[in-house]
């Protein structure tokens, strides 16, 4: 079974805003959720939104405003649904 990747981007302006705090949670919340098996967690060069905040991408859905204090809530609001639709799962 292939995997969907949900891209985190590592450009310099989201490295400034604490991308490398974002990351540790996004990996926790994808095992938590139980999609870690399904989905390809990867870093991205510049996504290309420098002014929207901490960006990820899963498929043509980029998702802005993340940061560290967000990232759970982001993740479980926009980010999971997303996921579940693409993978069919309803965790």
């Amino acid at each position: 079974m292939s995997k969907e990747n949900l891209y985190l981007c590592m450009g310099s302006a989201c490295h400034q805003m604490g991308v490398y705090e974002v990351l540790p949670a996004i990996q926790r919340l994808l095992a938590e959720y139980q999609v870690d098996d399904r989905i390809e967690f990867k870093g991205s060069f510049c996504l290309e939104c420098c002014s929207h905040g901490i960006v990820m991408k899963f498929r043509d859905t980029l998702f802005l405003h993340i940061n560290p204090e967000n990232v759970e809530e982001k993740f479980k609001q926009e980010i999971l649904p997303e996921i579940q639709k693409a993978v069919g799962s309803t965790v």
